[in-house]
């Protein structure tokens, strides 16, 4: 698996667009300091820069620079910290120089510290998060094994981790960090 890893991690720093197992499907992650990295997922996914996306990382202390907590009262961030790791994306205030390929049209950021073996591994060695949405093309389910990455994206995206999604059959349920308001349901 740490050759996998090296070689996702690799893939990564040059600006490519991996498929990895998640807790419940397989997420398309790239660099999410990486414009162009980016712009190439959204473009894959067919998915409008507009709508935002989630950061999945090993680590809460990966996302505080996206972050803008400011604003939070403990109870709000024991609230996110105490789910974590699992299955549980939180919606943050993001800091006005989280770039706008993230957020899209929102001033806030999706996060996730993930409590899937592989991702947690995958960001530690990176040293950041990833983006993170699932491995799929827009109005396509999402690819819950290998096979299903391969049949849909292939010839789009550089590289297909190896790895078993997890047991979760719902993708994590998103809730906003200050309101807990109910985004997705998990």
């Amino acid at each position: 698996m740490t050759q996998n890893i090296q070689h996702a991690c690799q893939i990564l720093h040059s600006g490519g667009v991996i498929a990895y197992a998640t807790e419940a499907v397989f997420g398309l992650g790239c660099d999410p300091d990486n414009e162009a990295a980016v712009h190439k997922l959204l473009q894959i996914k067919q998915r409008p820069v507009e709508k935002g996306l989630i950061l999945i990382a090993a680590e809460w202390q990966q996302l505080t620079p996206y972050l803008d907590i400011s604003s939070l009262n403990h109870e709000q961030l024991q609230r996110a910290l105490d789910s974590w790791p699992g299955p549980y994306t939180w919606v943050f205030p993001a800091k006005i120089t989280t770039p706008k390929w993230l957020t899209g049209e929102f001033s806030s950021l999706a996060v996730r510290v993930s409590a899937h073996p592989q991702v947690r591994a995958l960001c530690q060695s990176y040293g950041k998060p990833l983006v993170s949405t699932s491995a799929n093309l827009t109005t396509y389910p999402a690819c819950r094994t290998e096979h299903e990455v391969r049949l849909q994206l292939d010839e789009r995206i550089d590289y297909i981790l190896p790895g078993d999604v997890g047991a979760n059959s719902n993708p994590s349920e998103i809730r906003d960090v200050i309101t807990n308001q109910l985004f997705r349901a998990g």
